[in-house]
């Protein structure tokens, strides 16, 4: 299935909205254009979402290899479910999130999370079915939408990344909390997937 959030896509959404907002145009012509992020639909990204919750991108890398080469040449909820939990805490997994990648698996085996299913649900309606697993919040549930999916006018609620991007874009002197940002982000609408990849590129950026 064809991927809709394309770099083209992204910088289309982005001059939509610079031709009407001057602090988004001051970055672009600082920092450019920020790249798509694409991660393939199923167990492996959700399981990959579960491991970099509340940890550093290093971090989330280093423990996210390690689960993998446990689970050998078979990344499935299936094999998952039959490693032994201290094989998961070896690979750097905490006992919740040991906890929360088993639920992950049960639902995905017993049907309960349809993987293809989401495709065709509304952003609302698939926000729903995910949250529904045991250790996918709304954060986990954006970001799936937004890199599997490519949806286009999704905002991640509580990312610190994003959030300090947006203090940027927006010259604010003090970092706006979850709920502040996830009004702020409205006005970008539908166009929030691409302002929150431009968020993240602006928090990383030195120049700014």
């Amino acid at each position: 299935m064809r991927h809709p959030l394309t770099n083209n896509a992204i910088k289309e959404s982005l001059d939509t909205i610079a031709a009407r907002d001057r602090n988004v145009r001051r970055v672009l012509e600082v920092v450019g254009y920020p790249e798509a992020r694409r991660r393939p639909e199923g167990f492996e990204t959700f399981l990959r979402i579960i491991v970099g919750q509340q940890v550093s991108v290093s971090a989330a890398s280093a423990i996210y290899g390690r689960v993998i080469g446990a689970l050998g040449t078979e990344v499935s909820a299936s094999r998952l479910l039959r490693l032994r939990e201290s094989t998961l805490r070896k690979a750097g997994l905490s006992s919740a999130k040991c906890k929360y990648a088993r639920a992950l698996a049960q639902a995905i085996r017993e049907g309960e999370l349809d993987i293809a299913a989401l495709r065709e649900l509304s952003d609302k309606e698939a926000l729903v079915q995910i949250q529904a697993v045991l250790g996918l919040g709304r954060w986990s549930a954006e970001i799936y939408l937004m890199f599997s999916l490519g949806r286009p006018d999704l905002w991640p609620s509580g990312d610190v990344g994003a959030m300090r991007g947006l203090q940027k874009i927006l010259e604010l002197e003090v970092r706006p909390t979850p709920m502040e940002a996830d009004a702020l982000a409205l006005r970008y609408s539908p166009h929030r997937t691409a302002m929150a990849l431009l968020a993240w590129k602006c928090a990383n950026a030195t120049a700014l």
